[in-house]
């Protein structure tokens, strides 16, 4: 038997959020362990029960569903996490990638695409609704780009990588050391070492390539 899928299903809109229950525990191996209406109450429900997978509204008052999902990728806690959204724009959908979530599901076809994006991001593989599939096979293509085009981005360290992508993310020094629980020093040498592998030159070299390469990264 497969094991057991637990999930916090958070949406502000009850009619929706209840539908979306029903058909996720008709599935015998999901378990939906907490409901909330907001942001807020959705990450105290992720902190205090630690659930496999988050369904998360990107549209919720007090915390939006990308605040919960920053806030989750601080904390560093092992869940992971699918979007709920009528948005079709494709600069929304990096966005969330970019975040780290795994499934970005529409609404107007969440009832057919739920169960199998839960199941998909439980086990660590995206899920894109069918309709926004081009977005993420752009996405791959961009990064496979890059990789051709800096073929020394192999050779960075799985810290480096992430200093990388906080710096695309416009943090600071300080910042990216309060996340990563490093030193200051420590990042400005990640950050020197990435200068160095890459070929760039200066830290303004630095910020301008990781902004421009965001979603590839």
């Amino acid at each position: 038997m497969s094991r057991e899928i637990r999930i916090v299903m958070a949406d502000d809109h009850p009619v929706v959020r209840e539908g979306l229950v029903r058909v996720i525990e008709a599935d015998p191996q999901m378990k939906i362990i907490a409901q909330a209406g907001n942001g807020q109450s959705a990450l105290a429900e992720i902190q205090s029960l630690h659930p496999d997978v988050a369904v998360l509204d990107i549209d919720m008052p007090v915390m939006d569903g990308f605040s919960v999902a920053r806030e989750i990728r601080k904390l560093r806690l092992e869940v992971e996490v699918v979007f709920l959204t009528i948005h079709r724009e494709e600069e929304l959908f990096q966005a969330a990638m970019d975040i780290g979530a795994k499934g970005y599901v529409l609404k107007d076809s969440a009832v057919t695409d739920i169960i199998e994006s839960i199941r998909a991001v439980a086990s660590h593989q995206h899920y894109i609704s069918p309709q926004l599939s081009s977005y993420l096979v752009r996405r791959r293509a961009k990064a496979d780009a890059l990789a051709r085009q800096k073929p020394a981005l192999e050779d960075l360290t799985p810290t480096e990588r992430r200093v990388l992508r906080l710096i695309a993310e416009n943090k600071t020094t300080r910042e990216i050391a309060d996340e990563l629980f490093i030193s200051p020093r420590t990042v400005d040498t990640h950050r020197a070492n990435i200068c160095r592998k890459l070929d760039l030159h200066g830290s303004l070299a630095l910020v301008k390539f990781a902004i421009e390469h965001k979603s590839e990264l």
